[in-house]
C-alpha cells in the first residue's frame, strides 16, 4: 500500500542510525506514528521488542494483526481450516449476495443513489460481506483478538489493488484504472515470530510514558492530513457507518487533526513529543521540506540532546507525482538522532 511519507525505501537507513549512535544494548524501540506499519514490522524482524501506535483505527489494526500476532492463529474455536480461503470463497457469486446494508457499496461505487468511482461494483461487494463475516465471528466469540485483527489486517491490506485510486483515497478516478477489474482477493498477512509487541490506539502524548530504548516518530511533514487521504480505509476498518459528505464521502476527522500539520503548532508539538518521551534516545524522520525549517528542528533537538550526541542524517529521496517518479533535485529525506537529557 503506497502510504504518504512511507519508509519502506529509508529502513536501512532508520536501523543504521540506531546501530550506529546508540550504545548498542537497545531492545525495545517505540514506533509512535506507525501508519503503514512498515518500520515496526521491519524491527521486530531485527529482533527488536515493538511499542506501535496510531491514531487512526486501521492503521492499528494493520499493526494488531500482523506484527502485534507471534504466531499464525489456529482458528480453533472457529473450525474452519483456512478461514481466508473461506472468505475469498463466500463471495465467488457476487449476483447472489445481499445487498442490503452494504455501506461501501451503497457509498463508494456507482449504483442509482451514488457516483463515486472506489470501487467496482462487485468489489465492494466483496469488501461488505467479508467484512460483516468477520465481525459476524468476533460477535459470536468464534475467534480471538489476534485472529479477529489477522483477519482484519488481510482484508486492510487487500483493498488498495482494487482501489480506483492513484495512490490515496483522497479522491477517485474518473474512469477505471485497469487494477479495478481485478478481483479483491485476500492473502495471509506475513507473521514475524519475535518478541512481544504492543499495538495502540491513540493519541500519541498518551504513549510517550511508556519505557522503550529508542523513540522512532515519523509524523506529518506538511499541511496534509491523513485521515482525509485514507478515509475509505478507516471507515473499512471500522465498518461503523458514519455520517459521510461531499463528493469524495469523506467520514467527520474533527478529532483526529494533527498539531504538525499546522505551522502555529508544529513547534510546540515537536517539543512536547521529545520532552514527554520515556526512551534514552529519539530518532525523527522529516524533510528539508516539512513546515518546519531543518534551522528550528535542529535547534528543539540539540536543546533536549545530552551535548554531542545531535546528529542530523540526510539522503537524496525521489519525490512522488502521482504514477511517475520524480527525482527533482533538493528534497532530501532527514532522520534527527539524539540521546535524551
Amino acid at each position: 500500500m503506497r502510504y504518504i511519507g512511507g519508509k519502506s525505501l529509508l529502513l536501512n537507513n532508520i536501523q543504521n542510525a540506531i546501530i550506529q549512535y546508540t550504545d548498542g544494548n537497545v531492545k525495545k524501540i517505540t514506533d509512535i506514528f506507525s501508519g503503514s506499519g512498515v518500520v515496526g514490522k521491519f524491527m521486530k524482524e531485527q529482533g527488536y521488542s515493538i511499542i506501535s501506535n496510531d491514531l487512526l483505527y486501521f492503521s492499528y489494526a494493520i499493526a494488531r494483526g500482523t506484527t502485534g500476532v507471534n504466531s499464525v492463529p489456529k482458528f480453533k474455536s472457529l473450525e474452519i481450516k483456512d478461514p481466508i480461503g473461506y472468505l475469498n470463497q463466500i463471495v465467488e457469486d457476487t449476483d447472489s449476495l445481499n445487498r442490503e446494508n452494504c455501506f461501501i457499496y451503497e457509498n463508494y461505487s456507482p449504483n442509482e443513489n451514488c457516483e463515486r468511482m472506489y470501487f467496482q461494483n462487485d468489489n465492494a461487494l466483496r469488501i461488505d460481506i467479508i467484512r460483516k463475516q468477520i465481525e459476524d465471528w468476533k460477535h459470536d466469540e468464534l475467534i480471538t483478538e489476534d485472529e479477529y485483527y489477522y483477519l482484519l489486517a488481510s482484508l486492510l491490506q487487500a483493498v488498495p489493488y482494487v482501489a480506483n485510486i492513484t495512490g490515496t483515497f483522497g479522491s477517485y478516478l474518473k474512469f477505471w484504472d485497469k487494477r479495478t477489474y481485478n478481483r479483491l482477493t485476500l492473502e495471509p498477512p506475513q507473521i514475524i515470530k519475535g518478541k512481544k509487541c504492543e499495538c495502540y490506539c491513540g493519541d500519541y502524548t498518551k504513549i510517550l510514558s511508556k519505557k522503550s530504548d529508542v523513540l522512532y516518530a515519523d509524523p506529518p511533514y506538511n499541511s496534509r492530513e491523513y485521515l482525509p487521504n485514507y478515509h475509505v480505509m478507516e471507515t473499512i476498518a471500522r465498518y461503523d457507518n458514519p455520517v459521510i459528505r461531499g463528493v469524495t464521502g469523506i467520514r467527520d476527522y474533527s478529532e483526529q487533526k494533527s498539531a504538525f500539520c499546522k505551522k502555529a503548532t508544529v513547534e510546540e508539538a515537536f517539543k512536547k513529543l521529545i520532552e514527554g518521551s520515556n526512551s534514552r534516545y529519539i530518532l525523527i524522520s522529516y524533510n528539508n521540506e516539512g513546515i518546519i525549517s531543518t534551522e528550528a528542528l535542529s535547534a528543539i533537538c540539540k536543546a533536549y540532546a545530552v551535548p554531542d550526541t545531535f546528529r542530523l542524517i540526510e539522503s537524496d529521496y525521489r519525490r512522488y507525482k502521482n504514477k511517475i517518479p520524480n527525482n527533482t533535485e533538493g528534497l532530501k529525506e532527514q532522520l534527527y538522532f539524539l540521546k535524551r537529557r
